[in-house]
């Protein structure tokens, strides 16, 4: 009866080691996903926006061609 309570106790323990790396792993994978989230985030950022047509002037606006 005592070797099934030591392997049961044995095999919690185990258990519990295993779920505590686990989340430390998780933990860890959350921040370099975020990280790598926050650096796509900005390089999309800077990208400057579409520049505008000409609405004025002589350039752009008096001829349409299409290339």
């Amino acid at each position: 009866m005592t070797d099934s309570v030591e392997s049961a106790v044995a095999a919690a323990s185990g258990l519990q080691n295993w779920a505590m790396m686990q989340e430390n792993q998780n933990l860890l994978l959350r921040k370099v996903l975020d990280g790598q989230s926050n650096t796509i985030l900005s390089l999309v950022n800077s990208v400057p926006s579409i520049p505008q047509l000409a609405t004025s002037g002589s350039v752009g606006t008096l001829l349409h061609t299409t290339a």
